[in-house]
């Protein structure tokens, strides 16, 4: 439902929306103050930024978005006053908080880094009409609630994971999915680079990586693999966006695409097939090979070359072929590669059963009920100075299923409708876990199933954003009954961007 004011001309009652109410976003914002009246955008507005290239970017960004729908000039200009202000100012928002002030005579947006600016900007974008997000112009009037928002993440790490090892997704199909995280204060981007069914990164020491093991994908497709150029786009426009890239290679299970690669790989020096199934836990690289460690140094050199980013992920999980003790050996082998190559170890959450480094994040996967043991051992590391991402499969997996009758997607660790994606707190969901230990979250989509970029609109939304906001707002604001209205509000959003979503039947959807 839509508010609306009215007003008499004449003979003629016009109606005429309500500006979006400041608390009505996704992720809820830390503080919020109502009051006084709302700021209006029109042809005479002006972005107003400081005069530093960041800057300008972050308000063309904006002017970007603002411009088709409005039809205005917008322009960008130096000089204060009225209009929409994106300013840096000392103050307590941290790195990535942010400050916005509306009234009559313009929209302020203060933040102490870039990264606040342009999540404050996300913020600005969802008080405004949905139709703004459209490529034409769309009739107004183009409205911001009056009053104040505060505003800081809960976590530092809020990410999501794309697979593009299981199928392969373009350039140009990844900028999209950044786009939409971006809009949702997501701000690291994992890509599942390597699996059994296809390895998607070049590297120049091992060429027959990527055009052979990236050459098929599951169900026999032709796959694909990014150059570096194709990967350093990647990074840029999601550093654009203020997302970090995670690159991930699966190791020393889920190897199959590198081991048809290279026979020497194998431990009997036989290169299996390629693979195009589902099935996990067959393969394994072999530990007692020293030029096992010269691959994984090659490749993880060359990958951290091309990764400004402070991360990069080893996998870890699923390796049934590696026997506890070779897989403990491995790992304490690898971890010094990565460090030595100046990136922070991330793995999934098995590693915590070797010796995760100094300084090294699991990621756990584990279910609610997840055996008691494997869940103390995560605890006990945790304790122990490891810090930790949470991504619980029957929580946070995008790929699951809703519903028994959804058409995509995957049940083994149950079905998510949304409201139990977003119904826990990290903050207390492993027993055991020191609340400092955690990180944040992260939403992972796997793609067995999925082949196309409406395929991952409809498995992320509506899930994603209540995951992002899991790893963004207070503890304080969960509440789903209060968000359900807020994600129903975001649906003529995702519409206007052409965004096709799974409409659960949990959700007061508006009417088409």
């Amino acid at each position: 439902m839509v508010a609306v004011g009215a007003f008499t001309t004449g003979a003629t009652t016009v109606t005429k929306p309500d500006p979006t109410p400041l608390g009505r976003v996704v992720p809820a914002p830390a503080s919020v103050r109502p009051g006084g009246s709302p700021y209006r955008i029109t042809e005479a507005t002006v972005i107003r930024v400081d005069d530093t290239p960041k800057a300008h970017r972050i308000g063309e960004y904006l002017a970007d978005i603002l411009r088709p729908s409005t039809g205005y000039r917008l322009p960008l200009v130096n000089r204060g006053g009225s209009g929409i202000q994106l300013r840096l100012a000392k103050g307590s928002f941290g790195a990535e908080g942010y400050r916005l002030d509306s009234g009559p005579r313009g929209v302020v947006i203060t933040a102490g880094e870039y990264a606040g600016l342009f999540h404050g900007v996300q913020t600005l974008r969802q008080l405004l009409p949905a139709a703004v997000e459209k490529k034409s112009v769309q009739h107004g009037p183009w409205q911001i609630a009056g009053g104040t928002i505060e505003d800081s993440p809960r976590y530092a790490y809020r990410g999501a994971m794309l697979d593009v090892s299981r199928h392969f997704f373009t350039v140009a199909q990844v900028k999209r999915y950044i786009d939409q995280l971006a809009l949702y204060k997501i701000n690291e981007l994992h890509l599942h680079l390597s699996d059994d069914q296809g390895w998607r990164i070049a590297i120049d020491s091992w060429p027959r990586l990527a055009t052979y093991g990236g050459s098929t994908e599951v169900g026999g497709g032709t796959g694909g693999h990014y150059t570096k150029d194709d990967y350093r786009e990647i990074v840029r426009y999601a550093a654009s966006r203020f997302l970090e890239v995670v690159p991930e290679i699966d190791m020393p299970g889920h190897t199959n695409a590198a081991l048809a690669s290279y026979a020497d790989l194998n431990c009997d020096g036989v290169a299996p097939p390629l693979y195009t199934g589902t099935d996990v836990g067959f393969s394994s690289l072999c530990v007692g090979k020293d030029l096992t460690y010269r691959f994984v140094d090659d490749v993880i050199g060359e990958l951290a070359a091309l990764t400004p980013g402070r991360y990069l992920h080893i996998g870890g999980d699923e390796a049934q072929s590696t026997s506890h003790e070779d897989y403990v050996k491995f790992m304490d082998r690898v971890q010094p590669i990565v460090t030595k190559h100046g990136k922070t170890v991330i793995a999934w959450h098995q590693i915590t059963g070797a010796h995760p480094v100094k300084g090294a994040l699991a990621q756990y996967w584990g279910l609610d009920d997840t055996d008691a043991a494997e869940k103390a051992q995560v605890a006990e590391a945790a304790k122990n100075g490891t810090g930790l991402i949470l991504s619980p499969a029957d929580r946070a997996y995008l790929d699951m299923k809703y519903t028994e009758d959804t058409p995509l997607g995957q049940d083994w660790a149950g079905l998510v409708e949304v409201k139990r994606s977003y119904d826990w707190d990290p903050g207390n969901y492993l027993a055991g876990v020191p609340s400092s230990a955690i990180r944040g979250v992260e939403a992972p989509l796997w793609t067995e199933t999925l082949e196309t970029g409406a395929n991952i609109d409809y498995m992320a939304f509506p899930r994603l954003p209540g995951l992002a906001e899991l790893g963004w707002s207070p503890a304080s604001t969960h509440d789903w009954d209060t968000y359900k209205v807020r994600l129903a509000a975001q649906a003529p959003r995702w519409d206007a961007l052409g965004i096709d979503y799974y409409r659960s039947p949990q959700v007061p959807w508006p009417a088409r």
